[in-house]
């Protein structure tokens, strides 16, 4: 978390210089949003695993992603051509819950960079009552899209759609576990290793809505695990979806 506040106060430090930089432009006199030519953007949403074996169950409701990305829109075909490609640089965290009391331990004749996946009474005993169960990913993104604006005299208003990519690189995964012995003692065990995921990801962006909200995408086309360094060998690719609050 503290990453990410660190990060967040970086981009607004990069906006300010921006702002120095941009002539002034009329805000929106009527509760608009300012218009500022860059985006601060929070993305909530879901994650799954797409072509994914049956064993590697996925919990819907606890496989969450957090986006934070700051876009920089540079005009396309000139200025009233509606067109603009938006570069920039943010964090992305997925969380992946697993179903049945299932977890990634690493998987010792696999060696270091790879996972299994067990069930975690397994590993810490049978009476234990799970409290929270995740895996959480955690990327360094570069989003790249191309964005087509409906209103093209004013693109802080009206409705806007893009198709884009973006790259990422895997800083850091870690498992976070909560449960209670049967003792009524709390434990909480956090691991950070690798668990055999992908370094690099990359993959198509998809949004459509009005500049202060809008729904997302995301479609890996890279294998989220590394080649037979995943649980089941599997070849799966991420899958996000969610919806989005566009700052400036």
């Amino acid at each position: 978390m503290k990453k990410i506040f660190s990060f967040l106060l970086a981009l607004l430090l990069v906006q300010g210089v921006f702002a120095q930089e941009t002539p002034k432009t009329p805000k929106n006199p009527i509760g608009g949003r300012p218009n500022i030519p860059s985006d601060l953007k929070f993305e909530f949403g879901f994650s799954s695993f797409n072509n994914r074996p049956e064993e590697l169950g996925i919990n819907f409701f606890t496989s969450r992603t957090f986006n934070v990305y700051y876009q920089y829109p540079v005009a396309l075909f000139g200025e009233k051509s509606g067109m603009t490609m938006d570069i920039g640089l943010g964090i992305g965290t997925d969380k992946f819950g697993f179903k049945n009391d299932q977890t990634l331990f690493n998987n010792a004749d696999l060696g270091p960079e790879s996972s299994e996946l067990l069930d975690i009474t397994d590993v810490y005993g049978d009476n234990i009552r799970i409290n929270k169960n995740v895996v959480s990913a955690n990327y360094f993104d570069i989003p790249i899209d191309f964005t087509y604006h409906l209103n093209k005299a004013n693109y802080s208003k009206g409705f806007r759609a893009s198709i884009g990519a973006k790259i990422g690189y895997l800083y850091n995964v870690h498992t976070k576990l909560s449960y209670e012995d049967s003792d009524g003692l709390k434990r909480k065990v956090k691991d950070s290793q690798n668990y055999g995921f992908e370094k690099i990801r990359y993959g198509i962006s998809v949004k459509a809505g009005s500049p202060g909200f809008y729904v997302w995408s995301y479609f890996g086309l890279n294998n989220v695990f590394q080649s037979g360094q995943g649980p089941f060998g599997n070849q799966a690719s991420q899958l996000s979806f969610g919806l989005a609050i566009n700052v400036f």
